[in-house]
């Protein structure tokens, strides 16, 4: 099935977080882009402490000289290489065959430029246009309702994240019980506790009951430390 604006929004809306977000997202924008590449890009998780990526930084995503660059910080909106520069100046700045055309978008949080989603086609196809430069300022406005979600959910204390009865499964998992004891204590199958753990796991982004459990007595110290009593113990 051809994908949508729709679909793309869809698919934003029900990741959990920014990994799940490029993995589920990228192959779409792509498909719908017709884009030879596709990326979404945090600031705040950029390798910095790599010597080439810092290369990168330097001349292909720095301000002073990449005008595309400057172009999405300056105005938070989308833009593609022909608002910006001539082709002859683009081949100077980005010599990739693969980067002949190139489209960026915005993603923004509380007022901040927080991360860019790029697309390129190389240099046999047709360039980005004005439709193509709608669609993708529509997608960044999802993408940064979404970060301005989740970032906030994020920062949430441990207990806000779950549920009441996502609470008393995680009690139970800090006890050492297996799921089938889990449902045997609260009522519920052994099904249902395989996909609350799965959901739990999600929305605390670890991906055992070991760092769940982690989550759980790093939270109880830190209550402790400021003398609240504790959430879930």
């Amino acid at each position: 099935m051809k994908t949508t604006l729709k679909s793309i929004f869809e698919v934003i809306n029900q990741a959990h977080s920014e990994n799940d977000l490029r993995v589920q997202i990228l192959p779409k924008i792509g498909e719908y882009f017709s884009a030879k590449r596709s990326g979404i890009f945090f600031f705040d998780q950029l390798p910095l402490e790599d010597s080439k990526f810092q290369k990168i930084l330097k001349f292909g995503l720095s301000i002073e000289h990449n005008p595309i660059v400057r172009y999405l910080i300056e105005r938070h909106t989308p833009v593609h290489e022909g608002l910006v520069t001539s082709p002859m100046a683009w081949k100077i700045i980005c010599p990739r065959r693969d980067h002949w055309h190139v489209m960026a978008g915005p993603i923004v949080n509380s007022g901040q430029l927080v991360g860019v989603v790029g697309c390129t086609r190389e240099k046999s196809r047709t360039a980005f246009d004005t439709q193509n430069l709608a669609d993708l300022s529509a997608i960044c406005l999802h993408l940064s309702v979404w970060t301005a979600t989740v970032r906030l959910q994020n920062h949430q204390p441990y207990s806000e994240r779950l549920t009441p009865r996502e609470l008393q499964i995680a009690e139970q998992v800090a006890l050492g019980r297996t799921n089938a004891e889990i449902g045997h204590e609260l009522w519920i199958t052994e099904n249902s506790v395989k996909q609350a753990l799965k959901r739990m796991f999600r929305k605390l982004e670890v991906s055992s009951r070991a760092e769940m459990v982690a989550q759980l007595y790093a939270t109880k110290s830190h209550l402790q430390s400021v003398n609240q009593p504790p959430t879930i113990f």
